[in-house]
């Protein structure tokens, strides 16, 4: 009985076939048109201010005032040339990724760490300091950002380094929670056959369990580089004073409040600061969707 339903409905399925069956009735006509359409909106008000903020910034300021809703005419490039020939925004830029970088592998190794014996072994407490890491996503930065500065003023911590250690603690609960059910799904055999070839807990952990969970240690990397490199609030009470101390998303801030009658620099600027974590994140969204995946199959 089920291989007939399967035959019968094999050739619904094959290309060949679509015509006729949008013919019968079988598939909607108008289907396919409001799907290509509203995929085609979404397009448009997801890239349609990328694209107006880089083509501002390629624009002179009487352009912009005269038709602001044009093309570039003339284009011209001198914005952008007189950005990135100067040290600010690649002081800038160094610095969020410093910041980026070190939160990223703190966040990963940590939040492996700590989801390896959460999902792997079985001892009392173990739900509990789950949970406790899981109610760290009901409170966010916003709320504790200056109990959290006042803290770092009297511990005497400051700068960059100011930054790295509270995004770590707020990016582990997500990290863990993505990681658990994830290594939670590795095989049980493999680690007995480990232990019995006389590897330890450690060694495991090193030689098997890291290169077995790299798609979701990619994931969380992902998340945290971008959760890190687009953080303002805290940079904001943080990095005073210098500009080139800062990270970009305060430096654009900071640019918008000196070159504010040059709006076209500000685009300029601002399409600068955003590429490189937009990049970021399209070479690394096959990776993300993976991981994700293996963790909800987890």
């Amino acid at each position: 009985m089920a291989a007939d339903l399967q035959a019968h409905d094999a050739p619904a399925r094959e290309p060949g076939n679509v015509e006729s069956h949008r013919r019968k009735g079988l598939i909607p006509e108008g289907s396919t048109y409001l799907a290509v359409g509203i995929a085609l909106l979404g397009i448009a008000l997801t890239l349609g201010p990328i694209l107006y903020l880089i083509l501002g910034g390629l624009r002179t300021q009487g352009d912009l005032a005269s038709n602001p809703t044009g093309l570039p005419d003339p284009v011209q490039w001198q914005n952008y040339w007189e950005i990135l020939s100067g040290s600010l925004f690649w002081r800038q830029l160094l610095n969020s990724t410093v910041v980026a970088v070190a939160t990223t592998a703190a966040v990963v190794l940590f939040g492996t760490m700590a989801a390896y014996p959460l999902s792997r072994y079985t001892f009392k407490g173990r739900e509990l300091i789950f949970v406790v890491f899981t109610t760290g996503l009901m409170f966010p930065l916003t709320v504790a950002v200056l109990p959290l500065y006042l803290l770092l003023r009297d511990l005497h911590i400051s700068g960059l380094w100011g930054l790295v250690i509270p995004q770590i603690a707020f990016a582990l609960p997500v990290t863990i929670i993505i990681l658990r059910p994830f290594i939670a799904a590795l095989p049980k055999e493999l680690e007995e056959a480990s232990f019995m070839d006389g590897i330890s807990r450690i060694g495991f952990f090193w030689r098997m369990l890291l290169p077995l969970a790299r798609p979701a240690m990619v994931t969380v990397g992902v998340l945290a580089f971008i959760g890190s490199w687009n953080a303002y609030l805290l940079p904001l009470l943080l990095l005073t004073g210098d500009p080139s101390g800062m990270t970009l998303p305060l430096g654009v801030t900071t640019f918008q409040g000196q070159h504010s009658a040059a709006t076209t620099m500000i685009m300029a600027y601002t399409s600068l600061a955003m590429l490189p974590a937009l990049a970021f994140f399209l070479l690394m969204e096959r990776r993300i969707v993976d991981g994700l995946t293996g963790a909800v199959k987890g």
